[in-house]
């Protein structure tokens, strides 16, 4: 495939942007419930041990990287290449965060896990058609 020529793939570049979008939107949602909770702490009893978890402070990153998330998302359909290689790092971020709340919600974890492995492999097959075909 020559820089030039656009195929049937770039849809999976609009298909990323747009996931990462809604994720954002779920994380920040996610994240301000999180900071306006009248308690600030949660506690996980696992086999291993007690786990405490600031929530506002969890809450505050998924309201960052969630803006971030809608941030790159949007700028995504203007095929900017920086666009690409941030919503790679923030979906590897976000897929990582997810990963963390595995025990607390393991379907709705998976769930994003997934939409991420989705957005990374978009981007990094077929992302480039998204330039091609802006211009």
């Amino acid at each position: 495939m020559s820089d030039t020529q656009v195929t049937g793939w770039v849809g999976w570049g609009w298909f990323a942007g747009i996931i990462l979008i809604i994720a954002g939107v779920i994380d920040a949602i996610y994240g301000f419930i999180a900071v306006f909770l009248p308690s600030s702490s949660y506690f996980i009893l696992g086999e291993g041990g007690l786990v405490l978890l600031d929530v506002q402070g969890w809450g505050w990153w998924h309201v960052i990287i969630g803006a971030a998330l809608i941030l790159v998302g949007l700028a995504l359909f203007t095929g900017a290449g920086w666009a690409r290689v941030t919503a790679i790092v923030l979906a590897a971020i976000n897929g990582v965060s997810q990963l963390f709340l595995l025990p607390v919600q393991p379907w709705w974890s998976l769930i994003v896990l997934t939409l991420d492995v989705l957005v990374i492999y978009a981007l990094t097959v077929h992302g480039r058609e998204l330039k091609v075909a802006r211009s």
